[in-house]
């Protein structure tokens, strides 16, 4: 086993889920860099490992615990070494089950929700004292509590050392939790009530970014267009917010996720029309085409008021392109309910989607609903749906062919002599080029596409 420097502990996190879990891990990260821990793809390396998990998915919590199996087996094979591993599990799952964790796991140390990141430091230095007790006394340390403190005014800006290695592009969390309470979902519960984090927070996580080489920034929020930051005093929503980042010197581009129809304001569409910086790929979930099933799922809006919505940014911006997540078989789902969600689907032209069976969630509403769809109808409608986004994005591809595109290169490609990077629509784009090109926008010519991506061949200026 490779020796790890004087002083310095291996640091090993294990991220599922959303985006916003990738933005915690490198934010935990951040928080036990001054305490000696560094980063390690190894997991056989590591002095401590962390899971970061999501709860969306079905079924999230047995992998979490299959995960702790195979972890227990490697950390018994270190202990016959001499040497030893710290074990956390945090997240969404943590959030809601952190007492069953421990009690199931004896092999964890630590579990705590997504409130607790900044204290991260103090759980482990408990979590090493417990170690040191009779193992009929060693408990886990739970942190699963929704602070009134503000986590991100304790967590330290990423460190540009670090952020140089995570590349050009990077997450900013500026928003957490929810309040709309969809019957399918387990945000509420797990990430709490709707928070925003203030103007000038946000301004100073991303300048230090930009000044760390970042040229793209994702803002993410669970309820991202919902964000109502303070500015002195003054709540300031998305739209303004963009307009703020936009005057950043280095930051050439801006995306956000995920965004709830209801939040989609005037201020926010504005900046869409005015702002060339902010990227014309837009994740609008709608859900069902189906008014019933909207009501059933607590969305708080119509199929006719989403497409009107969508009618109005496409009117501010004629280039958006859409994503959006699609629920087949929610409890009372009719063949013509589902019907209607594919003719949503067909009437707005998706660039791409996620799409899902449903799947009961413990604690929410739509867990108790009758009428649960049986499993082969789900599977079969998901086929359908899924079929028609697969075209609907096979014909995005195709209508860029022949365009001309600004594509941020981001790395080398797998092929020698190749570069790759994405387009303003988030599609990977692989082109010849050398590696001085990564690092700039450059205008690429879309000459095909592949099964996911783009090909490409750099733009040359015509000679004056």
């Amino acid at each position: 086993m490779t020796e790890t420097r004087a002083n310095t502990k291996k640091l090993f996190i294990k991220t599922y889920g959303c985006q916003m879990n990738v933005y915690d891990s490198d934010r935990m990260g951040d928080a036990l860099a001054p305490h000696g821990y560094e980063p390690t793809l190894d997991i056989a390396q590591a002095d401590l490992v962390l899971l970061n998990t999501c709860h969306i998915r079905e079924k999230a919590s047995e992998k979490v615990f299959s995960e702790l199996g195979r972890l227990k087996e490697l950390q018994t094979e270190r202990r016959a070494m001499g040497s030893d591993m710290m074990i956390g599990v945090a997240g969404c799952v943590a959030q809601a089950e952190g007492e069953e964790i421990a009690r199931r796991a004896p092999v964890v140390d630590m579990v705590f929700g997504p409130q607790a990141y900044h204290r991260l430091p103090d759980m482990l230095a408990r979590a090493e004292a417990q170690r040191h007790m009779h193992p009929s006394l060693k408990q886990a340390v739970i942190d699963t509590d929704f602070p009134e403190e503000d986590k991100f005014e304790h967590l330290p800006l990423p460190q540009k050392e670090v952020t140089i290695k995570r590349g050009l592009t990077a997450f900013l969390t500026v928003q957490e939790g929810c309040d709309k309470f969809c019957s399918f979902c387990v945000v509420p519960y797990t990430r709490g009530a709707e928070v925003s984090r203030p103007v000038a927070q946000v301004l100073a996580e991303a300048r230090a970014l930009v000044d760390a080489g970042v040229k793209e920034i994702t803002l993410l929020g669970q309820n991202v267009n919902a964000y109502h930051g303070d500015d002195n005093g003054r709540p300031v929503g998305l739209g303004e917010l963009a307009y703020r980042l936009a005057e950043i010197a280095g930051l050439e581009r801006l995306r956000y996720t995920t965004s709830h129809p209801r939040d989609m304001d005037d201020a926010l569409i504005a900046a869409h029309r005015d702002l060339d910086i902010l990227m014309p790929y837009l994740h609008l979930p709608v859900q069902s085409g189906s008014d019933s099933i909207l009501k059933a799922m607590n969305r708080r809006h119509t199929a006719a008021e989403y497409m009107r919505l969508i009618e109005r940014i496409k009117t501010a911006r004629p280039d958006m392109a859409l994503s959006g997540d699609f629920i087949v078989g929610f409890p009372g789902e009719t063949d013509q309910d589902f019907e209607d969600t594919l003719r949503i689907i067909a009437d707005v032209g998706y660039a791409s989607a996620y799409s899902f069976k449903y799947s009961t969630r413990p604690g929410t509403p739509g867990a108790n609903l009758p009428d649960q769809i049986a499993e082969e109808v789900k599977t079969e409608r998901l086929y359908r749906l899924q079929e028609l986004v697969n075209r609907q994005t096979t014909a995005f591809h195709a209508s860029c062919v022949g365009k001309t595109l600004p594509v941020l290169i981001e790395r080398p490609g797998r092929m020698p002599g190749q570069v790759g990077g994405r387009s303003p629509y988030l599609q990977a784009v692989h082109l010849p080029g050398g590696t001085e090109l990564i690092g700039g926008i450059h205008q690429v010519e879309v000459v095909g596409t592949s099964t996911n991506s783009l090909v490409g061949q750099l733009k040359v200026a015509a000679a004056a």
